[in-house]
């Protein structure tokens, strides 16, 4: 299958205080998923100008929520799309994370799910992480 062929899912973490993201390919944006359930390393000041992309956060992350077991489903879940949209061939697919801020948690779990996108579909999908609210770290 050639590269132009392939269906692209864009992995996104967003603000929730800076609003939904934007679908430029007009499909009606994909799947949200609400990452303010987990607990919140921005809370803390050692945090504060870290991101989910640091070890630090990754570790918090890890230790203090229930990130592993939130990304298990959402995984689950978009697993049965990918399948439907590969057969179809459907050419994209869109998933965000959101939390208050978009610098930890949403970008944590972005890393995450691309990350194991990756790794599960090798060279049969194209994956392309995006933070569209990181643009000062």
């Amino acid at each position: 299958m050639e590269s132009s062929n392939k269906l692209k899912v864009f992995v996104n973490s967003f603000s929730y205080k800076r609003g939904m993201p934007y679908d430029p390919e007009g499909n009606g944006g994909g799947f949200v998923f609400d990452c303010r359930g987990l607990e919140n390393p921005g809370r803390y000041v050692r945090y504060a100008f870290l991101t989910g992309k640091d070890q630090e956060v990754i570790d918090f992350m890890e230790k203090n929520s229930r990130s592993h077991e939130f990304l298990k489903y959402i995984l689950a879940i978009v697993e049965v799309n990918i399948s439907n949209y590969m057969t179809r061939n459907f050419s994209n697919l869109m998933i965000n994370f959101g939390c208050t801020g978009g610098q930890h948690r949403s970008v944590y779990c972005a890393e995450q799910l691309a990350a194991a996108l990756k790794e599960k579909y090798d060279e049969k999908i194209i994956v392309e992480c995006n933070h569209l609210d990181l643009t000062q770290f």
